[in-house]
This record gives C-alpha cells, structure tokens and sequence, in this order.
C-alpha cells in the first residue's frame, strides 16, 4: 500500500518498456540506448551492492521496496503508507490476522 504523493517515488522495473516509438529504450534521436550495457554496473544507484539494507520500523524485518520504511505486511496491517507512514486505511472494522 502506497499513497497517491508515494506512488511517483516507486522504483522502475529492470526489464524495457515495450518496443514502440516514444518509449524510454527507444534508439532514435539524441537519447540512444548503449548495446551490451551491464544496467547493475551503469546505473546511478547508491544501494547497488546492499539492495536490502533497510528494515521495517514495526517488525525489523528487510524492506525489499527502495525508499520504504514500512514492509508490505506491516502497511497492510496497519493501514498505512509503506514509504511515508500516512495513514490511508481504516483498518478498526476489519478482521485482521497476525499472521
């Protein structure tokens, strides 16, 4: 669960958008993609090496999502934002199991 202002923070996949004109991948113009390129080597990320460093404020367990402080069991649970902590979510009503 994620927010509305979170969901622009979310991480891009590792595969190419579709093949077809005005997409990220696309060759044209000034903006053309490098062949052979290693993407875990190239790419701009500082966790690189330590995808998983971070951990859930509430149960200390990995956060597999970038950026988030909450893991997803946690935000579910709780109602709340995985990244940010918002609550989104009334959860006094539901039935929620611990696990």
């Amino acid at each position: 669960m994620v927010c509305s202002k979170c969901e622009k923070k979310l991480g891009t996949l590792a595969t190419p958008d579709a093949w077809k004109d005005g997409s990220r991948n696309a060759t044209a113009g000034s903006s053309g993609r490098k062949l052979n390129e290693n993407k875990l080597l190239s790419s701009k990320n500082k966790n690189k090496f330590a995808p998983y460093e971070k951990k859930c404020k509430v149960c200390k367990s990995r956060v597999h999502q970038q950026g988030s402080n909450y893991c997803q069991g946690c935000a579910y649970k709780n109602g709340i934002c995985a990244m940010c902590g918002v609550k989104i979510l009334d959860t006094t009503q539901y039935k929620m199991a611990s696990k």
